[in-house]
C-alpha cells in the first residue's frame, strides 16, 4: 500500500501542478499557453500519468474516481482512506510550489464558475459521469491501465476541458479544486467543485453496469 499511496501522491501532484500550472503560467504570460494549450495540457498529464502510475497504483489521481470503483465493487475499502490522503497530500504540494513560484498570482488556478453556481453545478456532474463511464469502460478492475486507456481516459479530459472549461472550470476532480482554493483563501464556490464530481462519478457506476450485463437472446419458438 506504501508504494501505491506513493504513487497517487507523485501522479496526483503532477496532474495539479501541470494543469494549474498551465493556468497560472497563461495568466502571467498575458495569454502565451490559451485555453486551448491548457486543455491539452490536462489531457496529456493525466494520459502520461496513467501510462507511468497505471501499474502501480491504477493512477486514480481523484477521489471521485475512487469512490466511483470502490461504488462498483472493484476496490476495498480499506484502501480507500490512503488513496483519498495522498490524492490530498500530492495536491496541497503542487499548489504549495505554484504559490512559491508564483507568488502574486491571485487565484493559483482556482476553479471559478463563470456563470450561475447551478449551470457549473450540472454541468461538472454531467463532466464526471462521462469521464468515469470512459474510465470504467476501458480500466482493467480498479486499474486504469492498458495500451488506450490512457490514451482514451486523457483524450476525454482534453475535451471536455476544451469546451466547458470556459464555463465551469471543467474540474472533474474535488482535489484539483481543493488545493488550489486552500492555497489562494478562495473558497466561496468550493462546495460545488467537491460534491458535483463525487455525484457525476457516482452515477457512472449504474451505467457501466448496464453497459457490461450480459445480453441473453432466446430463440424464437415458433420460428
Amino acid at each position: 500500500m506504501l508504494q501505491k499511496s506513493f504513487a497517487e501522491t507523485l501522479g496526483t501532484f503532477a496532474l495539479v501542478f501541470c494543469g494549474t500550472g498551465a493556468i497560472i503560467i497563461n495568466q502571467e504570460s498575458g495569454g502565451v499557453v490559451t485555453h486551448m494549450g491548457i486543455a491539452i495540457t490536462f489531457g496529456l498529464i493525466v494520459m502520461a500519468m496513467i501510462y507511468a502510475m497505471g501499474e502501480v497504483s491504477g493512477a486514480h489521481l481523484n477521489p471521485a474516481v475512487t469512490l466511483a470503483f470502490w461504488l462498483a465493487g472493484r476496490f476495498p475499502a480499506r484502501s480507500i482512506p490512503p488513496f483519498l490522503i495522498s490524492q490530498m497530500f500530492g495536491a496541497i504540494i503542487a499548489s504549495g510550489l505554484l504559490r512559491f513560484l508564483f507568488p502574486a498570482n491571485a487565484l493559483l488556478g482556482t476553479t471559478l464558475p463563470i456563470g450561475s453556481e447551478m449551470q457549473s453545478f450540472v454541468l461538472e456532474i454531467v463532466l464526471t459521469f462521462l469521464l468515469m463511464l470512459v474510465i470504467l469502460q476501458v480500466s482493467q478492475g480498479s486499474k486504469e491501465t492498458g495500451w488506450f486507456a490512457g490514451l482514451a481516459i486523457g483524450g476525454v479530459v482534453l475535451l471536455e476541458a476544451m469546451f466547458a472549461g470556459p464555463i465551469c472550470g471543467a474540474s472533474m476532480n474535488p482535489v484539483r479544486s481543493l488545493a488550489p482554493a486552500i492555497m489562494s483563501g478562495h473558497w466561496e464556490h468550493l462546495w460545488l467543485y467537491l460534491t458535483a464530481p463525487t455525484l457525476g462519478a457516482m452515477l457512472a457506476v449504474p451505467c457501466h453496469s448496464i453497459l457490461k450485463t450480459p445480453v441473453t437472446i432466446h430463440p424464437d419458438p415458433t420460428a
